[in-house]
């Protein structure tokens, strides 16, 4: 074979090498091609409808704790804080005395008006001595009818100086009542700013007294929250609440809720709840703080699984399956954040098909083979997570 010949047969036993090459490319991708393509399509992902169900809540509203009864002791005299017969933060019985204020002028005052009501019943005893010896000699025809009368209107007056010297007795007594400062019912002592030999006015504060065997807690409801509450089914078996106290511990006593305001507040569109807490313990004190939660009812509320959704650009989504079994995002509004749920408020149906899991792995557009799990079964999977 010449030269040239030889050439020849390696250029065409070159490019059927190439040719044979890219064959095999092609046939290699085609295959892979093709694989992805029927994996894609055999694709399986679970897939959930909502769920729409009656549903319990629980949520806490910041409260104002007060007691049953809390006033202010105060002075209603003049004069120099004596004694003090109990201690700050004590229990005290009612009637039982708290402090003593030094004003001799009343006793003075008492002692002027005993004093004048023994010299008018005096007077009226002798009075009526007079008035007897009159009528006596009234009757003997000795004087008139006149002088019989004269004496009977000055007994007459000295009966009325005695009402008078007995009511300014009175007055007197009350008076220096005012010096003895008693618990008006059983109640703790709060602070105690005024010490032994202090100068107190009328109406100075001595104390604050709490009665603390029950309290009230007073929290503020929203408008919907409020009607939600009042419209829900069984609303008067719900009334029932916990407290839940400063170190996130819950009270120990269940409380109910007694009033509710009678007007919402324009400003801040919420309306005033008033509830009841046994404190057998003394442990609530007034002024405390905590919070009420209470148990709201939602009817017929449609949920998702968190877990079925994500969030992008401060907007929550789900994959929604369409009837061609693609996967297609959509935006909704939740209206609760229960433990592992959404309450949804729109955006959603109950007949929608949702991807369930696999929201990291699948895009928009995708074609999945879905798997629909039933509510019983989506709910025992909740349980147990």
């Amino acid at each position: 074979m010449s030269l040239q010949g030889v050439t020849r047969f390696r250029r065409v036993r070159l490019t059927t090498h190439i040719l044979s090459v890219w064959v095999l490319l092609f046939v290699v991708t085609a295959c892979s091609t093709e694989q992805k393509t029927e994996q894609a399509k055999t694709e399986t992902y679970p897939v959930i409808q909502p769920v729409v169900t009656d549903t319990l809540y629980a949520k806490d509203y910041v409260a104002d704790i007060q007691a049953v009864q809390n006033v202010e002791i105060r002075t209603r005299i003049e004069g120099y804080l004596d004694h003090i017969y109990v201690d700050e933060g004590g229990f005290v019985r009612k009637g039982q005395l708290l402090f003593t204020v030094n004003n001799p002028e009343y006793r003075e005052e008492l002692m002027r008006a005993t004093a004048s009501l023994n010299n008018a019943t005096a007077e009226a005893k002798t009075a009526e001595v007079e008035v007897k010896s009159v009528s006596l000699l009234a009757n003997k025809k000795v004087i008139s009818e006149i002088e019989l009368e004269k004496a009977q209107a000055k007994l007459a007056a000295a009966r009325a100086k005695i009402d008078e010297a007995k009511t300014a007795q009175t007055g007197a007594r009350q008076k220096l009542a005012l010096t003895q400062i008693r618990a008006p019912f059983d109640g703790v002592v709060d602070r105690i700013p005024n010490k032994v030999g202090s100068l107190v006015d009328a109406g100075t504060l001595l104390t604050t007294l709490s009665d603390n065997h029950q309290v009230f807690a007073y929290f503020n409801v929203p408008e919907g929250e409020y009607l939600d509450f009042v419209t829900a089914k069984d609303a008067l078996q719900k009334r029932d609440v916990s407290l839940v106290l400063a170190n996130n511990q819950i009270h120990t006593n269940k409380g109910s809720i007694e009033k509710i305001d009678g007007q919402i507040d324009r400003n801040t569109g919420n309306i005033a709840f008033r509830a009841r807490f046994a404190n057998p313990k003394n442990l609530l004190k007034h002024g405390s703080s905590g919070k009420v939660r209470m148990n709201q009812a939602v009817t017929q509320a449609l949920m998702i699984p968190q877990k079925a959704a994500f969030e992008l650009q401060d907007k929550l989504f789900v994959f929604v399956v369409g009837a061609d079994n693609k996967v297609r995002m959509r935006s909704f509004v939740p209206k609760l954040r229960l433990p592992q749920l959404y309450v949804v408020a729109s955006g959603l149906a109950a007949s929608d098909r949702i991807l369930y899991e696999g929201i990291q792995t699948v895009k928009e557009g995708d074609t999945i083979e879905p798997q629909v799990l039933s509510a019983p079964q989506l709910m025992a999977q909740l349980a147990n997570q």
